[in-house]
């Protein structure tokens, strides 16, 4: 430096100066104008620019508006607070406005920053939503703005392009809206317990529930009576034990049943001599020693010993009694009818009891009945033959049945028809008396859209579902249609193939109570 003259000294300042001035002007010359953060471009030019869309992003340090998270704070905002976009001198300013409750967009356009009048360019937008829905949105003019012709429906969730045409120069912007979009990616999802179904067809049963009792098989209930009268000699069978068809249940012993035997007796008796005088007669008869006549007084003697025999053991089988000769002559067995349970027993040792007396009930519990009481307005939906399922109302328990009858008279105080459902009870779980729900299938329905019961929310008083999206889920309002509890139809709001939070729901709600961010355009 001790070698530098003072005037190099002074030539390398002032080339410093204006190296440092020329800088300044090229930076201030080159400074791009406000890009909304979004994609702008000449719809004609876009081959010059190498069909590069993020030309602006670039210009601004490679941030881009439209990311996954639509960012506010990397926006570029218009005067009036919307999303601005430049092309050129072009200026277009979006801006999703509140009005009577119906957000619409609002879209003023400037010209070297200039305000335009709003005729002077055609817009139009293409909101694409997650589930591949399209809207389409005209504008009409307002004051200095243009106004879209519908609302936009929540959610504020979609990819937009906008379509400005002047008289000069077609222009394409496009941003992305993800406004109340819920951050959740696929572990903590996972991590979470919310799982992710597809909506799609389904076939939904429309059921009603009506309550009801279990009771006996009457088809396969008797109250065994004794059928003579007598004094008990034994009891066999318990209450509440499992019996086999003709298994003893109990002895009594009978006068009048000994009686009756011993008039088989003596009738059997009479046969056979009555058979020995006719073999005789007829041989005397055949040897021409005696008359026809007493031939055929033999032969009717006996056929009258004959119908005596048979009129005494039909007396005694409809007793129920045995015919044979061993045993006491008063000794009577009650026998079961068929297998099943002792349900009642009225009858012990010693005691005296008359023909017409119940001393046991029997029934068949490997079917039930589960009996129920149909209002007069929902017998069209009762039929006999339809599919029912029977829940327990102690504890938790269902079963498929059918039903078997519904009766044909209303009640006169209850004004309604009993119904009956045929009830399979292999394992004896279904207990007569029980209380019961039966859910009757009234009809079945092929539905173009269902999901499960357990992915409806409610939000803000409106049914809610949370389609998932990238990195989180998305909450959709939907229109409800039939369910059967399990499945539920989506009548409006959510397309077929699209993905949503099924079981865990709810903990997707909480975190989106937990953002709390509040809803502003």
């Amino acid at each position: 430096m001790k070698n530098l003259t003072k005037k190099q000294l002074f030539s390398i300042l002032a080339i410093v100066i204006i190296g440092i001035l020329l800088g300044v002007l090229i930076m201030t010359t080159n400074k791009p104008k406000p890009a909304g953060g979004g994609h702008g471009g000449h719809a004609e030019h876009a081959e010059e620019k190498g069909g590069d869309k993020h030309a602006h992003a670039e210009e601004k340090g490679g941030h881009e508006h439209g990311d996954e998270h639509g960012h506010d704070e990397e926006q570029e905002k218009g005067p009036h607070g919307g999303k601005l976009f430049t092309e050129g001198d072009f200026g277009l300013e979006v801006l999703l406005a509140e009005e009577g409750g119906e957000p619409r967009f609002h879209v003023y356009m400037y010209e070297k920053e200039k305000p335009l009048p709003p005729n002077s360019a055609k817009v139009s937008i293409t909101l694409t939503r997650p589930n591949g829905e399209k809207q389409e949105l005209a504008f009409t003019s307002e004051k200095d703005y243009l106004k879209s012709s519908a609302p936009i429906p929540e959610p504020h969730v979609f990819e937009a392009t906008v379509a400005a045409q002047t008289a000069n120069e077609p222009y394409l912007f496009t941003f992305e809206e993800m406004e109340g979009t819920i951050e959740m990616d696929d572990q903590q999802a996972k991590a979470a317990g919310v799982t992710i179904n597809s909506a799609g067809p389904a076939k939904i049963n429309s059921s009603l529930t009506l309550p009801g009792e279990i009771r006996y098989n009457e088809d396969r209930t008797a109250h065994v009576v004794p059928r003579v009268a007598g004094v008990v000699e034994s009891v066999k069978a318990d209450l509440g034990q499992q019996v086999k068809k003709g298994q003893v249940l109990a002895v009594i012993a009978s006068s009048s049943l000994s009686e009756q035997r011993s008039e088989l007796l003596a009738a059997q008796k009479r046969l056979t001599l009555a058979k020995t005088t006719y073999e005789r007669e007829k041989k005397l008869w055949q040897d021409k020693i005696s008359a026809e006549q007493d031939y055929l007084q033999a032969q009717q003697a006996m056929h009258e010993a004959e119908i005596a025999v048979r009129n005494v053991q039909q007396k005694l089988a409809a007793f129920g009694a045995s015919t044979s000769g061993g045993g006491a002559l008063n000794a009577y067995e009650i026998r079961v009818p068929f297998d099943g349970m002792v349900m009642e027993k009225h009858i012990s040792l010693g005691e005296a009891i008359k023909e017409d007396a119940s001393i046991f009930t029997i029934s068949d519990l490997s079917t039930v009945w589960a009996e129920v009481a149909v209002p007069a307005k929902d017998l069209n939906a009762v039929r006999v033959g339809g599919n029912a399922t029977v829940k327990a109302t102690a504890f938790d328990a269902k079963a498929p049945g059918k039903i078997t009858f519904v009766g044909s008279l209303l009640g006169e105080q209850t004004r309604t028809a009993k119904a009956r459902v045929s009830l399979p009870n292999p394992d004896m779980s279904w207990r007569p008396g029980l209380f019961v729900n039966v859910e009757i299938v009234s009809s079945q329905a092929e539905v173009p859209v269902a999901v499960s019961t357990d992915a409806i929310q409610t939000v803000n008083d409106k049914h809610t579902i949370f389609v998932r999206v990238p990195g989180g889920f998305l909450p959709q309002q939907v229109t409800l249609g039939r369910t059967d509890g399990k499945v539920v139809e989506v009548v409006k709001g959510l397309k077929a193939g699209s993905k949503y939070a099924g079981a865990g729901s709810f903990i997707v709600k909480s975190e989106q109570g937990k953002a709390s961010a509040e809803h502003t355009h």
